[in-house]
């Protein structure tokens, strides 16, 4: 994935992010009600939700359009792209993306069209599968990066090509790989870092390691972890115990509180 700070080549389409951005559906009724969109959970098992879910939008009659999703990205989020696909193939393999299998039998809808998650899920494919998850479009660009890089306020242009290698093409409910699987969680964990240390007002980069602090003495279940984050914050100096005792995580931390409760420092 690069980084570009100015983009190129003028974007065909916005996949816009309506469910992270509900505003940006008004904007674009108000201001460009002439130019044609697409609704991408229509027809599909979100059906129900078309109106609440991601917008296609054609920007080549809407350069006014282009040009406020480079000039405010913030106020257009999703991603921009080309292809020379006609509308109903782009729009079939869009929709294909939705889907995705996680393992054996768990399904999930995979938000690619929003740019925090396309910033992991897009860097966890190697050529073949980019080739394979691009399909006929020939590049995506957008705005964004990680929750990390937004936490510390780098977040920049991004921007993938199709490699175009020979591959099938991508499949209904398309299994993730294993390194997909650990970017996305790998997205969840940073996303909570951030919303906890823009609540607690603690520095990301201390959150973070105090999240992954967490993980290491076994406190995975996320309530358990989210009391982790708290008793932290109450005792930020304390020394963290390996080997507590107790059947459950729950009840590991618990005599870790204790511990640290009854400490005479």
């Amino acid at each position: 994935m690069n980084a570009a700070a100015m983009p190129g080549a003028s974007p065909q389409w916005l996949l816009l992010d309506v469910p992270g951005a509900p505003g940006a559906a008004r904007l674009l009724q108000e201001q460009f009600a002439g130019a044609r969109r697409f609704a991408l959970f229509e027809g599909t098992e979100l059906h129900g939700l078309r109106e609440h879910g991601p917008l296609l939008v054609d920007l080549r009659q809407s350069p006014a359009l282009a040009g406020l999703c480079h000039l405010d990205a913030g106020a257009w989020p999703g991603l921009l792209l080309v292809s020379a696909s006609p509308v109903a193939p782009l729009l079939a393999h869009l929709r294909r993306m939705l889907t995705v299998t996680l393992g054996l039998h768990h399904k999930a809808l995979l938000n690619y069209y929003n740019p925090h998650t396309a910033s992991y899920f897009f860097d966890g494919c190697d050529p073949r599968e980019l080739s394979c998850w691009l399909g006929p479009i020939g590049w995506l660009r957008w705005f964004g990066g990680t929750w990390a890089d937004r936490a510390i306020g780098s977040q920049g242009w991004q921007q993938l090509s199709n490699p175009g290698l020979p591959v099938q093409a991508l499949e209904n409910e398309h299994s993730l790989s294993d390194r997909q699987q650990r970017q996305l969680q790998q997205c969840l964990l940073e996303r909570h870092a951030w919303q906890w240390s823009c609540s607690t007002g603690r520095d990301y980069r201390l959150l973070w390691g105090d999240l992954q602090q967490g993980l290491t003495l076994g406190f995975t279940e996320r309530p358990v972890l989210d009391d982790w984050l708290w008793l932290r914050l109450q005792y930020p100096d304390a020394q963290p115990v390996s080997g507590l005792p107790g059947g459950s995580q729950r009840e590991r931390l618990d005599h870790l509180r204790r511990l640290w409760r009854d400490s005479p420092d």
